[in-house]
């Protein structure tokens, strides 16, 4: 088992930043990426951006790319979501994700573990 424990959402105004982290525990080896998802109002859940554990190699939706970027502390076994720019939409409930990856990143069903998820509001 993996547990993630999501931490610094927040309410911010549109244009401003904010740091996630997300910290795992438990069974570190069973799992080859983590990432990010986040949830809207009235909207599915969808995928933000994801790293390769190893290599390092990263992906991003196209809505965040060029504003957000996840990095990770491997000493820490924390992954980071740095975003910039952020907008109204950008409104979620954020969840961190990890499992090993078999075919694609950018599929919910590929990830086994989920942390219970940090509010995040762009809001003037």
């Amino acid at each position: 088992q993996v547990r993630l424990v999501e931490s610094g959402g927040g309410l911010v105004q549109p244009g401003g930043s904010l740091r996630l982290s997300c910290a795992a525990s438990g069974s570190i080896f069973s799992i080859n990426a983590m990432g990010w998802y986040r949830q809207g109002p009235g909207k599915e859940r969808e995928f933000v951006t994801a790293m390769n554990w190893s290599g390092g190699t990263t992906y991003y939706a196209g809505s965040v790319k060029g504003r957000f970027t996840i990095s990770r502390d491997n000493a820490k076994n924390t992954v980071y979501l740095h975003m910039n720019s952020l907008k109204p939409e950008d409104t979620a409930v954020y969840y961190c994700a990890a499992g090993y990856i078999t075919t694609t990143y950018f599929a919910a069903r590929e990830y086994g573990y989920w942390g219970q998820g940090t509010q995040v509001t762009v809001s003037s």
